[in-house]
Order: C-alpha cells, then sequence, then structure tokens
C-alpha cells in the first residue's frame, strides 16, 4: 500500500521545487537517523535507510535557498480586462511581462506523521514587476487615447498544497499526485511611469476617474493572484510528472567494476513516522548475469536505530551484505593472487625450508619458490554486538620454479579465524582484520608427506606478513556507502548490533560541488 504524503508550503517556484527535489534527494541519499521506527518486511531488505526530522529539515534549507535562486525570474501570462467607465467608455488594460524576481521565504519546516509529510512555509513574500498600457476612446471625441508604464507588485502570504502518493512499483520508487493547491492571501500593485491623461488637464473627472481606477486595479489583483495560482500549480503537477518518470528511471543496480554491482531494488513500501522517512533496498552485492546466493536477513522487524536521534540520517547493513561481496568476488575468480615477494624473502628459495621439509630441498636443491594462495570458499562474516568476526578458507600451494616452468609440488588447505574493526573514512565504510587462530591440513603432496607443526610457525609469519596486510590493503580502502556526490558524512558513529553495522551521521554538503550538483537537480525538475 502506497503512502501518502502531505506537503504545504508557500512562494511560486520555491514551493514547487522544494519538495520535489528534496524527495528526489532522499531517494538518492538512501540515508538517515530514527530511535524507534519498525517495519514489517514482507520480502528480504538487506539494507535500510532512514531520514530524521533534523535530516529533512537540512536538506529543505539547502534546496529552498538554491531553488529560490536557481528558478527565478518566473513568467506569468498576459493579463487583459476591458470595462466600461462613466463619461469614458470602454476602457482596454493589458497587463505584460508579468515575471516574479524575488522571493522571501520568512520560515519553513517539516512535520512527519503516519499519514505524510508535511512542508510548511510561512512569512513568505513574492516580488513582481511588469507592464501596463490602456487605451479607450470616448463619445466626447473620436480620439483613442492610450497611456502606458510600469508596476511593481507584491505578493504576500502566498500558500501551496501538495498531497503525494509514494509507493513501489516494480523495485522503484513510484509518485503520485493526489491533489494540489495554491492561494494567494494579499497583493499590493504600485503603479509607475506614464503620462497619464488625468493630469493632462481633466480635473473634473480625476476623482471618478481614479475611482474607476482603483476598481479596475482591485479586479486585476483577483486575476493576478489567479495567475500566480495557475502557474504555480501547472508548474507543480508537470514538476511532479517529471519527478516520477526520474524516479522511475533510477538504475536498479549499481556498478561496483566491471563485474560486479550493488542491488539497489526497493523493498516494501516507504515508511513514515512522526519524526522520519524510511526506505528498504535489497542492499546485496552479485556478480553480473549471475545467479545470487539466498540470504536471510536475520532481523527483519527493524529498520534502523541510532541511539542518538538528532543524527540527520543512519544506515543499517546487514551481515549479508558483507558476505554477498565475498561471494560475488569469490564466484568471478578474483580471489586469488601469486605470493613471490615477503618480508623474510628467504623462506621463498627451497633452501630456507631444508629443515623444515627436507625432501624439497633435497628435490629442488636451491630453487626459487612463490606461493599460489587463493580463497576455497566465500570468507563468511558474523557480526555480533561486541565483535565482527570473519573465517577464510584458502588453498596455498606451493610452487617451484624451474627455468620456463612452474612445478607445484604440495597443497595446504588452510581456516583462518579472524577479528575484524570498521571505521568511516570519508563516506566509506573501512575496515582491518587481525589473525586471531588458524588450522592447516594437507590436501595433497607430490613431494610425500609434510610434518605440519614444523610448518605451522612459517605459516603463521606468513599470514602475519603477507596474508593479513594484503587483505587490508583492500579493507582500508572500504566500500561506498550510498551517499549522493556533494554531501559528506560528518561526526559518523558505528554500532554494532544482533548481525548488523549501524552507521548514524550528520552530513556537511561542499561548496565545490554544491552548484553543479544542485543545478543537475534543478535543471532535471523544471
Amino acid at each position: 500500500m502506497a503512502k501518502v504524503i502531505h506537503l504545504f508550503f508557500s512562494c511560486p517556484e520555491t514551493s514547487m521545487a522544494a519538495p520535489t527535489i528534496v524527495l528526489l534527494i532522499i531517494v538518492s541519499f538512501f540515508i538517515s537517523t530514527q530511535t524507534h521506527l519498525q517495519v514489517q518486511a514482507t520480502d528480504d531488505a538487506f539494507t535500510s535507510i532512514v531520514i530524521s526530522q533534523k535530516g529533512l529539515d537540512f536538506l529543505k534549507d539547502l534546496l529552498i535557498t538554491k531553488a529560490v535562486s536557481s528558478i527565478i525570474p518566473l513568467q506569468l501570462p498576459q493579463i487583459s480586462k476591458s470595462t466600461r467607465i462613466p463619461f469614458l467608455g470602454n476602457v482596454n488594460m493589458v497587463l505584460s511581462n508579468i515575471t516574479i524576481y524575488g522571493i522571501d521565504v520568512g520560515s519553513s519546516y517539516f512535520k512527519l506523521g503516519d499519514d505524510g509529510i508535511a512542508i510548511i512555509a510561512s512569512g513568505t513574500t513574492c516580488n513582481l514587476s511588469m507592464s501596463w498600457y490602456y487605451s479607450y476612446s470616448t463619445w466626447i471625441a473620436p480620439v483613442v487615447v492610450s497611456d502606458e508604464g510600469r508596476a511593481s507588485i507584491q505578493v504576500e502570504g502566498l500558500e501551496v498544497g501538495l498531497t503525494l502518493g509514494l509507493g513501489i512499483q516494480d523495485g522503484t520508487l513510484k509518485l503520485t499526485l493526489k491533489d494540489c493547491g495554491c492561494y494567494v492571501k494579499d497583493i499590493s500593485i504600485k503603479l509607475d511611469g506614464g503620462a497619464s491623461w488625468l493630469y493632462q488637464g481633466y480635473a473634473n473627472f480625476l476623482l471618478a476617474v481614479e475611482k474607476c481606477l482603483d476598481l479596475m486595479i482591485n479586479a486585476f489583483e483577483e486575476q493576478i493572484g489567479s495567475a500566480v495560482e495557475t502557474s504555480v500549480t501547472k508548474k507543480l503537477k508537470d514538476g511532479i510528472v517529471k519527478l516520477d518518470s526520474l524516479l522511475q528511471a533510477l538504475p536498479k543496480e549499481m556498478p561496483l567494476d566491471d563485474n560486479t554491482s550493488l542491488n539497489v531494488t526497493f523493498v516494501n513500501d516507504p515508511v513514515l513516522s512522526n519524526s522520519s522517512i524510511g526506505f528498504e533496498v535489497n542492499g546485496l552485492f552479485a556478480r553480473r548475469n549471475a545467479s545470487v546466493s539466498k540470504y536471510r536477513n536475520k532481523d527483519s522487524q527493524a529498520l534502523v536505530s541510532c541511539s542518538d536521534s538528532s543524527k540527520m540520517l543512519g544506515i543499517s547493513l546487514d551481515e549479508a551484505v558483507f558476505n554477498s561481496v565475498g561471494d560475488a568476488y569469490f564466484n568471478a575468480e578474483f580471489m586469488q593472487w601469486i605470493v613471490d615477494k615477503i618480508p623474510d624473502q628467504s623462506f621463498l628459495n627451497t633452501a630456507g625450508w631444508r629443515f623444515i621439509v627436507p625432501q624439497l630441498y633435497k628435490k629442488y636443491p636451491n630453487h626459487d619458490m612463490d606461493l599460489n594462495v587463493s580463497l576455497s570458499s566465500p570468507p563468511v562474516v558474523r557480526i555480533s554486538e561486541h565483535n565482527i568476526d570473519a573465517t577464510i578458507y584458502a588453498d596455498l600451494i606451493i610452487d617451484v620454479l624451474e627455468e620456463n616452468r612452474v612445478i607445484p609440488v604440495a597443497c595446504i588447505s588452510l581456516v583462518i579465524s579472524a577479528s575484524g574493526s570498521v571505521k568511516i573514512s570519508g563516506n566509506n565504510l573501512a575496515g582491518s582484520i587481525k589473525l586471531n587462530d588458524f588450522s592447516m591440513s594437507l590436501k595433497w603432496s607430490n613431494i610425500g608427506n609434510l610434518r605440519l607443526y614444523l610448518i605451522q610457525p612459517v605459516m603463521w609469519t606468513i599470514i602475519q606478513t603477507v596474508f593479513l596486510p594484503y587483505v587490508n590493503s583492500h579493507l582500508g580502502k572500504g566500500f561506498p556507502l550510498p551517499i549522493i556526490h556533494g554531501f559528506t558524512l560528518q561526526n559518523a558513529e558505528l554500532v554494532c548490533s544482533s548481525s548488523r553495522i549501524i552507521v548514524c551521521s550528520d552530513v556537511i554538503y561542499s561548496t565545490a560541488s554544491r552548484l553543479q550538483n544542485l543545478n543537475w537537480l534543478l535543471h532535471s525538475f523544471v
């Protein structure tokens, strides 16, 4: 069932752009915080995203400011009117080049509830300019009299309301316009310029004509107000249709490299509470054009839970997300490498093994070696409240190098138990692991039986000085969290719970990319 979002705000173009672009940012942003938001899941989702009241307010303030500067000036349709004035006859008036050139939003805020989102702005004024022209002919003389000039207009108390439906359709967000309207509270018009005939010797008509023109101005106020309301409403409807098209066009996967992608299909409808809006996405990594391993979300009831409700945003990542990365790269046959340089290079010559594996040195005396390391199955990550544990299954093949030949002589199976830690590095979730223990067994040998208890200290050294540094060099780079370009996490906190890692953070918007990103959004919308 789709959720309904109610939005109320002020000022023609700001009101039009702000809520819809806010929703687009929400979708791209994919994050937030919340203290007590829960959802009943009908499909498996492994990444949950929530945007708190503070996060929504941050986006709203940022976007309204930029939307105003990007949208004005706004041109309104020409207005004409004809009326009959005693003693003068028919007077035709035309207002043209009606342009909104200034918008001042007093205050605005989001209000969230079970039935939707309210965006409320008050104390908003819009400044307009226009050209005016009139002409008339009287029964006194068959002469057409005309005049023209400029006028300034101030619109106060403009209110706009939207009712939006936000749901999921075929794994993407679906935005529907339920209702929209615009109301102008007050208009003030000041006429400037023109060599008005009022002051050209017709004093006897002055009071009567001034009264008639006041009536006409009042009539134009209604038409100008109606034009503003109609233009804003039309822009709103057109903008929602365009925004829905943008949402429908969002990709369902994000490439990580040429072989692996992240599944960002939306699962279940958005969840609204009195202080946040939340989304669920599949969030698993997979090899392209390959079947995806089956995972189970151990805690599908909770969306996101941050202890500090003042944070703008939070991301919950199930341990299945981390396991899916290992699965994807294992299936792509990327987890294999040749070790030909180690801190103690003597161990890459059979002479360094003559007391450990004498038959190796006897058969291949003083031969160089390399170690062919590959994972025998995907690594397994388990997350608990106090620990992140990883189990790595690897095969280590000892190769002897003889002229132009590589001769495999033995294969040792390793089961490595490691503990991990995670940290935020920019917008990436990075980490490292350390060795807890390992076990080993001989898988096969072409040089007879091996005394593994003699090899174990060598393996410990190789794991500590070669294997773990290699793994940590990649883990240290991390993988990107789902955050739109231009935003940066600030004062982020990490929490481990049963089977999940939760990121709770504020955000800042970098000045360097601010204009480029907002212009792209605004041009896509208007």
